[in-house]
């Protein structure tokens, strides 16, 4: 039996711990990447190793080392002798005023949410070419319609909705590339109001907050289930890209 590999990045919290869980579950082995976050790291790729023994492995890295993304995808794909799919979940979020951003939030924003994505495909791309691989990136729906208070992250988030369709084009036809755009699935740590919240909640025609599962579910379809889809990115918001 051929098991597929998958390299996620920041997957030890949040958003990128249940994709890492969704595609074990569905018989992918996994690469848990992690920056800081070791011991959720560990945690969850001994909890997915119990579950099916050697099954999951975890990887450091700082993704805005640039330089060490090659060797970062290299030793993830000598795990279980490649690499099948890459997804592009690290990201960095937070306020950038106008007025107020500095040139170091900027760089840190896209190189986080941008540069390491493009660097990563294109260091993986070799390995994915010869097993017909696929990468998703996690954009958000801000990409098309700014956040206010937070330009930097909304554009570097245009960018990596761009780069899917760059990419889509340059790794055809052994490589397909698409984005998954979540809406309110989890709010963000630092936390907003509750008046806040139910603000957002009344613009999204379903009514209530996604869940990291059904992010989850549409990276592990446009893994798995849609092999003649590339160069899209699916927008799962409850309607809210419906709107403006």
């Amino acid at each position: 039996m051929n098991i597929k590999s998958v390299l996620i990045t920041g997957a030890a919290r949040r958003l990128g711990s249940v994709i890492a869980r969704t595609l074990h579950t569905s018989g992918y082995n996994v690469i848990v990447h992690y920056r800081r976050s070791a011991d959720a790291a560990r945690s969850l790729c001994e909890d997915l190793n119990r579950t099916r023994a050697d099954s999951a492995r975890i990887i450091q890295g700082d993704l805005a080392h640039i330089a060490r993304l090659d060797q970062l995808v290299i030793e993830a794909a000598m795990s279980w002798g490649g690499l099948d799919a890459l997804i592009n979940n690290a990201s960095a979020f937070y306020p950038t005023p106008l007025g107020a951003t500095t040139e170091q939030q900027w760089d840190d924003l896209i190189a986080s949410n941008l540069k390491a994505p493009f660097f990563l495909a294109q260091a993986a791309a070799p390995w994915l070419r010869t097993r017909a691989g696929s990468i998703v990136n996690i954009v958000d729906i801000h990409a098309e319609r700014p956040l206010k208070g937070f330009p930097v992250y909304s554009i570097s988030k245009a960018g990596l909705a761009a780069l899917t369709g760059a990419l889509a084009k340059e790794l055809a036809p052994h490589v397909r590339v698409n984005g998954v755009s979540p809406g309110a699935i989890l709010w963000p740590e630092r936390g907003l109001s509750e008046a806040r919240k139910a603000e957002i909640l009344e613009r999204i025609p379903l009514q209530r907050a996604g869940q990291p599962e059904d992010i989850a579910r549409a990276a592990l379809f446009l893994l798995r289930d849609a092999p003649y889809v590339t160069g899209q990115v699916l927008s799962v918001d409850g309607g809210r890209s419906l709107f403006s």
